[in-house]
């Protein structure tokens, strides 16, 4: 019986170091596939990290992108409003000039029933024209007596007046026009120092 117990105690305890290389086995296998799982978790760490980045960019761009465009159409409205607005502005260019023609025909002096008569058709005809220029927006810009104003005069002499306060518009020689708040001729006008 002790032979049997002998043995039985070798084969316990040989039982006993396979269950510990085993163990030591499990414990160097647990530590190396942690080890991976620690590896594996870094690595999607750092993977989560650069798509948080790359969504912050993105998300930045395309507010950039947003505010860009919301830019791009409100310049597009304003430009379509301005065209809008002075659309006629190239017309009543080429028209001024006739206009001063008109004014300086009708200064004339006659003594003449036919030349009357033909300065009265005239005067309808520039009275019509004027009419039609203030429906479009155009308004003559005053100017003698006003102080002077460089947006809106264009100074081609200067006197020395006493009658007048310095800066001030004394003659015009040339009429000035606005088509609604932008100038499209400057008065040339006479300034007192």
């Amino acid at each position: 019986m002790e032979k049997e117990q002998r043995t039985y105690d070798a084969t316990v305890e040989q039982f006993e170091d396979v269950q510990d290389e085993q163990a030591q086995e499990e414990q160097v296998q647990s530590g190396e596939t942690q080890q991976e799982e620690q590896d594996e978790l870094a690595l999607a760490y750092e993977k989560i990290a650069q798509l948080e980045a790359k969504l912050a960019e993105t998300e930045n761009r395309l507010l950039r992108l947003h505010a860009d465009f919301d830019n791009y159409r409100r310049r597009v409205r304003l430009d379509m409003e301005a065209a809008e607005k002075y659309r006629a502005q190239s017309l009543v260019s080429d028209l001024l000039p006739i206009l001063d023609n008109f004014e300086r025909a009708l200064q004339v002096q006659v003594e003449d029933e036919k030349a009357k008569s033909l300065l009265q058709g005239m005067e309808m005809v520039y009275r019509a024209l004027v009419e039609a220029l203030k429906k479009e927006g155009v308004e003559v810009i005053e100017s003698v007596g006003k102080p002077f104003d460089p947006h809106v005069h264009q100074a081609v002499m200067q006197v020395d007046d006493q009658n007048y306060e310095p800066n001030t518009v004394v003659e015009e020689f040339q009429k000035g026009y606005k088509l609604k708040d932008r100038v499209i001729r400057p008065a040339m006008v006479k300034v007192n120092q």
